[in-house]
């Protein structure tokens, strides 16, 4: 199985690309990733979920769209995933491309604004370190924050930011 991941944990890294994938946010949607990137979450993680949940609350813009890992999205738009779930709880994509691991997660904040883009100045410190954290809660997140049978189902209101 192709890997998101690379071996290597140096700064020189490069972030995972989407082969052969436009940057067209879901089947006949007619919307962008630039304008709307995409949050791909483990979606019967307790800890995603609850990431999720924050950015929902605080994304009053509605920039940011959200599609479960084990979905039909992701399957169209991700290459195939490891079976390590430390390597794919949290994924983002936007016009710069498929981000993993830390990288994903400080983009995200970065984009959203607000009080979360001062959590994104973690990327100053070297990724090495940030994916050894980022590793070590994603290896233990269902233990810590449980685990759901079902990926998540949104509410009427967030129907539109949810794809397949």
């Amino acid at each position: 199985m192709k890997s998101l991941t690379s071996d290597r944990h140096d700064d020189t890294d490069p972030v995972p690309e989407l082969s052969g994938v436009s940057h067209a946010v879901g089947p006949d949607t007619g919307r962008d990733a630039a304008d709307h990137p995409i949050v791909f979450f483990d979606g019967v993680c307790g800890l995603c979920n609850r990431f999720v949940d924050g950015l929902l609350r605080t994304d009053i813009q509605g920039q940011f769209l959200f599609a479960p890992i084990q979905g039909e999205t992701a399957a169209q738009m991700l290459p195939p995933l490891t079976e390590e779930p430390e390597a794919w709880s949290i994924l983002y994509v936007d016009e710069r491309g498929l981000h993993s691991r830390s990288d994903a997660v400080l983009a995200i904040y970065s984009r959203a604004g607000g009080w979360r883009w001062w959590l994104s100045l973690g990327r100053f410190t070297p990724r090495l370190v940030r994916d050894t954290v980022y590793r070590f809660v994603a290896r233990n997140r269902y233990r810590w924050f449980g685990r759901r049978d079902t990926c998540r189902l949104p509410s009427p209101e967030e129907h539109d930011r949810f794809l397949p």
